[in-house]
């Protein structure tokens, strides 16, 4: 049985992208209540896998996740692509007009903001956790409380769905990277077919050094599918910039990391590993 680490507890958003990705295997899930607490599961285990918001289609990225995993020296092994449907819960028997105050993650509270206000005089808290949140209210058994969640956080916690589909956009997507120590890592991989990578890489504060490294992946066939930069504490207008990458020619992906190498400092790899699927 794989052992998997995420953020949060069963029912979150986090242990529906395991049990997707991981489909039709035996997992056992270990909630974390952070996401550095995750690292130290792998850590203290090398044998745990642990799964990892990235970014959202709609929130944008988790900025400190990246750094997270480049500091952890864990690697990336998979990705997930989540549709994220939020519902709004609560004790059984609860009306919508009972309901007083709702409890969420601060980001999903965001995704459902349209949806919110047009609950009058209802109090919006920010909580650590969408199903934490369902959880919270039904071991409390919190009359007039809501939660915004997924649907089976509702199920798992017995509460009753008041409205469902709460979300402004419907194409509201997390994309989840699953990692794990380096030399499980390697077992895991191997036979894997591989076609993304994510690297890391810091450049000069010259003119046109973004513009050339581009422009050498482009030549070598590369398609860039994000990048995102975070500034590098202590070295003043310095960036690391983190890069996906997909590809069809393993040698040939090789090859243009080569020839970046000397515009770059400190290129790393986070993780070759097939594109993810998404769901519906």
């Amino acid at each position: 049985m794989k052992k998997v680490a995420i953020q949060g507890v069963i029912g979150s958003y986090h242990d529906v992208a395991a049990h997707y990705y991981f489909e039709g295997e035996d997992i056992e899930i270990i909630g974390c209540n952070t996401f550095k607490e995750v690292i130290k599961q792998i850590h203290d285990d090398t044998s745990v896998i642990g799964l990892m918001a990235i970014e959202n289609t709609i929130a944008g990225s988790l900025l400190q996740n990246h750094e997270l995993i480049r500091q952890s020296e864990c690697l990336i092994i998979g990705e997930y692509k989540l549709r994220i449907s939020h519902s709004l819960v609560a004790l059984p028997g609860t009306r919508l007009s009972d309901v007083k105050e709702v409890n969420s993650h601060p980001i999903a509270l965001m995704q459902c903001a349209e949806y919110l206000q047009t609950l009058s005089g209802v109090k919006i808290v920010e909580k650590e956790d969408t199903a934490l949140s369902a959880k919270w209210i039904a071991e409390q058994k919190l009359d007039g409380h809501a939660a915004v969640c997924g649907k089976l956080a509702a199920e798992i916690y017995g509460l009753e769905i008041l409205a469902e589909g709460i979300e402004t956009n419907n194409r509201n997507f997390t994309r989840f990277l699953v990692i794990a120590d380096k030399w499980n890592a390697e077992d895991i991989m191997r036979g894997v077919t591989k076609n993304k990578s994510s690297v890391v890489f810091a450049l000069p504060h010259t003119a046109g050094s973004l513009s050339k490294a581009l422009t050498i992946l482009s030549f070598y066939d590369m398609n860039l599918t994000k990048i995102q930069s975070l500034p590098i504490i202590g070295r003043e207008w310095e960036y690391l910039f983190y890069v996906n990458l997909t590809y069809s020619d393993y040698t040939r992906y090789k090859q243009a990391l080569d020839a970046i190498m000397p515009l770059t400092k400190d290129l790393k790899i986070l993780g070759e590993y097939a594109e993810g699927k998404q769901s519906v």
